[in-house]
């Protein structure tokens, strides 16, 4: 794995300067990239019937500079076997590949790190895990770790592994989640990050803690989180960190929140992009990111 140290100076890289008002002002003009409309849909796109199924010309493409393809960040979504017993029949697939493209994408737009535009999916038990330094799990809620993908993904972590769990709400999914993850670290217990934490701050200073609905409850219902069993005792969002035994943060776990559906359906509607996926769903994914590759 490449060490997160390797990654350090692109900390000071970043060009915050590049707020994502810029990209608010270009949308507001009718600014397009690729030759494709917003999200490469036009605002109304619909759905994937099936989200394993897609054609890359959809997206975004960019050439990555040869000096630094050594050091390129790549986008990993773990693929996982979903328990179809669990409250909800969301895996992870959920929000894919959008989201994975369309957050690369905004990375290379808004950063100075050299990011690969082809996102990749692999297993807990693939060896190549071990060549990246961020994965991301989606819809924790359903997973069930089988012995080998506990083995792995404990290793990968403890070896300066960083992971991102994103897309579950209220108090059940995270019972199921908190199972699993005990699973993996017996001996170490997720602590909710308060909005002093850094991450919060790295390169977009957030002055609330963010909470991003998927956009049909958001557009039918008018509210900020998924309506699940569970929800009616605690539909705040939360943050919560899982760290090492020397302090270092090694899952962060984003609950009442769909982050990820910002970054996929930024094309789908003027106020949902404005409201949360430009300032809120890319902000905390690209402090995310950084704070990941800097510590």
């Amino acid at each position: 794995m490449k060490s997160p140290a390797k990654y350090g100076n692109h900390k000071l890289m970043v060009v915050a300067c590049l707020a994502l008002s810029l990209v608010i002002a270009s949308y507001a003009e009718g600014q397009r990239f690729g030759g494709q409309g917003y999200g490469g849909q036009g605002f109304g796109g619909s759905r994937r019937s099936d989200p394993t199924v897609f054609d890359r010309n959809e997206f975004p493409m960019w050439e990555i500079k040869k000096p630094y393809a050594k050091d390129v960040f790549t986008f990993v979504r773990i693929k996982t076997q979903p328990s179809w017993n669990r409250s909800s029949n969301r895996n992870w697939t959920a929000d894919y590949p959008d989201a994975d493209f369309y957050f690369s994408w905004r990375l290379h737009q808004l950063t100075s790190l050299q990011v690969n535009p082809d996102p990749i999916t692999l297993e807990l038990t693939d060896p190549q895990l071990n060549d990246f330094p961020f994965v991301f799990l989606a819809a924790p809620q359903s997973v069930d770790f089988s012995a080998a993908e506990v083995t792995a993904l404990r290793e990968y972590l403890l070896n300066g592994g960083f992971m991102m769990c994103d897309e579950f709400f209220g108090t059940i999914q995270w019972d199921l989640f908190h199972h699993q993850l005990k699973r993996v670290f017996p001996e170490f217990e997720p602590v909710e990050l308060n909005l002093s934490h850094e991450i919060f701050h790295m390169v977009y200073d957030l002055d609330f803690i963010p909470q991003v609905p998927a956009i049909h409850f958001w557009q039918r219902l008018g509210i900020t989180y998924h309506p699940v069993a569970g929800t009616e005792v605690d539909n705040k969002p939360h943050f919560f960190g899982l760290h090492d035994a020397a302090g270092r943060m090694m899952v962060l776990i984003c609950h009442n929140n769909d982050i990820q559906d910002g970054w996929e359906r930024e094309g789908e509607d003027k106020e949902f992009f404005t409201q949360f996926s430009v300032r809120q769903s890319y902000p905390m994914g690209i402090n995310i990111v950084t704070y990941a590759l800097t510590h």
